[in-house]
């Protein structure tokens, strides 16, 4: 753990101290995993998590983060939300994270007064500032707390802590949420974000570490790690991908020579 980062560490304790009571909005990622460990370790019984379920969230993240709460003895509510019935959520407009994360953190927030916590947290960290991203206007509107990002904490010194605490996410992949697979102004619907999930799991399943599948009209483009394309072009890989994308209702399936990279929906912008 270098000084830097353990200072940091440091002034994250002390901020969540601040605070006295905390929800953390739970996703089961890198940087939600360390801040709800590291409010446990503060705040004890006063910081609780708050996992959404959602037609845009992977099943497999909804479990790892109940997985992980049972094994710490932490709290966790869940808060079912239907983000099909956001104004405006289908129609995709480039700020549709703004009015989706308003929604869903003003639900959080209520269910966070109900059980008498004093402040919401989430886990945007300072690497964030760096994209287009207006869910965080949103969380600066409605007093959202962000710790990670008041303690200056960058995504690889958030997991080089992780590691060091033994947290089981230090090198999960990033993620965001599957609307984010969408080209802005197509229409999102439940049907194409269940595809866009199964064709991810598949990927995930044959050992690819870091993906996205963006979805253009019926068409999926892969993004991988460039130093696994080898991999893909395997021929029982290639085929068995092919297919079973085709299966779950792509017309076409294609791979980005660019490899992966995080908001490549907002390289447009």
């Amino acid at each position: 753990m270098t000084q830097e980062a353990h200072q940091k560490y440091e002034k994250l304790k002390d901020i969540l101290r601040d605070l006295g009571s905390v929800t953390v909005a739970f996703s089961g990622g890198v940087d939600s995993t360390f801040l709800l460990k590291t409010a446990r370790e503060v705040l004890l019984d006063r910081a609780i998590a708050v996992t959404v379920v959602s037609g845009a969230i992977p099943k497999r993240e909804v479990k790892e983060a109940k997985e992980f709460c049972e094994k710490e003895g932490i709290r966790q509510l869940i808060c079912e939300f239907d983000e099909m019935e956001v104004k405006g959520f289908r129609e995709n407009p480039k700020d549709r994270c703004y009015h989706c994360k308003k929604e869903l953190f003003q639900g959080i927030s209520k269910v966070s007064q109900a059980e008498g916590i004093a402040y919401v947290a989430e886990g945007s960290n300072m690497d964030d500032d760096g994209d287009y991203r207006p869910g965080l206007a949103a969380v600066a509107e409605l007093g959202i707390q962000s710790p990670l990002r008041q303690a200056g904490l960058t995504k690889q010194e958030i997991r080089l802590l992780s590691k060091e605490l033994s947290l089981p996410t230090y090198n999960k992949p990033s993620f965001a949420c599957l609307a984010t697979r969408f080209v802005y102004g197509e229409h999102i619907t439940k049907e194409k974000l269940s595809m866009v999930e199964k064709a991810e799991q598949l990927l995930f399943e044959h050992g690819f570490q870091q993906v996205r599948v963006r979805i253009h009209d019926m068409a999926a483009r892969i993004e991988l790690l460039p130093e696994e394309f080898e991999i893909i072009l395997k021929e029982e890989v290639r085929k068995d991908i092919a297919e079973k994308f085709t299966e779950y209702g792509f017309t076409y399936v294609s791979l980005d020579l660019k490899g992966y990279r995080t908001g490549s929906m907002n390289e447009t912008l």
